[in-house]
């Protein structure tokens, strides 16, 4: 594909559906060229106003009341909007805790309802942060059980016949990113869970690059159990509460591992055993952070208006357009596309490899003020977030990394990490 690098950008943006998006988040800096929502997402105008609802009205004036007129169902009932972003029921979604400890609820939850099968398989591109969570739970569950990460062959995607030689009779669990942090490679979600299920395991998929960036089918393709944050494409802010999704016929048949008041039946008669709600609420635990959960709601929102099948298709149409400004523009200067080509295959963030990743990474954020973010070993992830990035940005982006190698703006920079990169 070729590109004319200095007009390309006007039409496309001129031609964009969702451009209108774009005024419906504070932009503070329109000079800043902001490429990591997929880390953390902007902060929606309409998440101001709420922010100040909350803490006047019904923080303020409310107080304790506010629990009944408004609170106490705030997590099924964003678990239900979210559930749209899923393809899930309404009543299948939960926001709750973060995405680690809810991952370690589901995974306590699944092994105890697969007792006689010993292994869970995930992979080496899983984030680490899982694999965490996996060998801490393994560890309490017994010393039978047993972790097999299988490894990816380019370090980027994993072949379906590759993962599907780790599975057997005695899985019982497969734990997986949809899509992967570091290459936004896509897992197909339908072909991995009906593996898994020919041999009677469970599935759990973490969805935290996926949701708001593509549309999800955790219905429609039988997925068991999910996972997920709210401050990436979400925009629900830094540290946002995450969410959880359990099948609707799952969830009788799994217990909460960590149990707690938030969770029980009438939580408020105060009894000293246990009883489960009988739907999703039952994983729930303490009490929600209702400031911080409450403002989760406008993202979804505007994800909700725009559509998923029109965020998807400017996604691809803008992933496309930088990969093919890598071709012909970064290519020559040692850039390396450490993303799958297919975008059926790719998440909304492109990741580019360069030796000196991290310091060009810093020169951009620095210097040049165009922010994407870090991975290593080499990967300079430029993430696309379709409600508000443009065209222009990412062709900006582009001339940005070019000018910071061809000029050697990287070298004046250390090559030890800095904090969040």
């Amino acid at each position: 594909m070729s590109i004319d690098p200095a007009h390309a950008a006007r039409p496309l943006d001129a031609e964009d559906e969702l451009a209108p998006f774009r005024e419906r988040f504070v932009i503070d800096d329109p000079a800043l060229i902001y490429l990591d929502g997929n880390s953390l997402g902007r902060l929606p105008r309409a998440a101001q106003q709420r922010a100040r609802e909350l803490v006047d009205e019904e923080w303020g004036r409310g107080l304790i009341g506010s629990w009944n007129d408004r609170w106490l169902r705030l997590p099924e009932r964003l678990g239900a909007k979210i559930a749209r972003l899923l393809g899930a029921e309404a009543d299948e979604a939960l926001l709750a805790d973060s995405t680690s400890v809810n991952l370690f609820k589901l995974v306590v939850a699944a092994l105890r309802a697969r007792p006689d099968r010993p292994r869970v398989v995930t992979d080496d591109l899983n984030f680490p942060s899982d694999l965490y969570i996996l060998q801490s739970a393994l560890q309490l569950a017994g010393p039978e059980r047993r972790l097999e990460v299988v490894r990816s062959p380019d370090g980027m995607t994993l072949p379906l016949e590759t993962l599907a030689a780790a599975i057997s009779p005695d899985t019982a669990l497969v734990v997986l990113s949809h899509t992967t942090f570091r290459s936004a490679f896509v897992h197909d979600m339908a072909a991995v869970t009906d593996l898994a299920h020919r041999y009677g395991a469970l599935v759990l998929w973490d969805v935290s690059h996926s949701v708001g960036a593509l549309p999800l089918s955790l219905r429609e393709t039988g997925a068991d159990l999910a996972v997920g944050c709210t401050y990436k494409y979400l925009n629900g802010g830094p540290g946002a509460p995450a969410f959880l999704y359990v099948r609707r016929d799952l969830q009788p048949a799994l217990q909460n591992p960590i149990a707690g008041w938030f969770g029980r039946e009438d939580p408020f008669r105060f009894a000293l055993d246990y009883q489960p709600e009988a739907g999703i609420r039952r994983f729930l635990t303490g009490t929600p952070p209702i400031l911080s959960l409450a403002l989760v709601e406008p993202g979804v929102d505007l994800l909700l208006e725009a559509g998923l099948d029109r965020v998807r298709a400017k996604s691809v149409r803008q992933t496309e357009y930088l990969i093919a400004l890598w071709e012909e523009l970064l290519a020559p200067l040692g850039f390396t596309l450490n993303s799958p080509r297919d975008p059926a295959r790719r998440g909304s963030h492109v990741s580019l490899g360069h030796p000196e990743g991290l310091r060009i990474n810093r020169a951009l954020v620095e210097r040049l003020r165009v922010v994407p973010d870090f991975r290593a070993p080499d990967n300079i992830r430029l993430g696309v977030c379709p409600l508000y990035t443009t065209y222009a940005e990412v062709l900006q982006a582009v001339h940005a990394l070019r000018a910071v190698v061809a000029d050697r703006l990287y070298a004046e920079y250390p090559r030890e990490h800095s904090g969040v990169t």
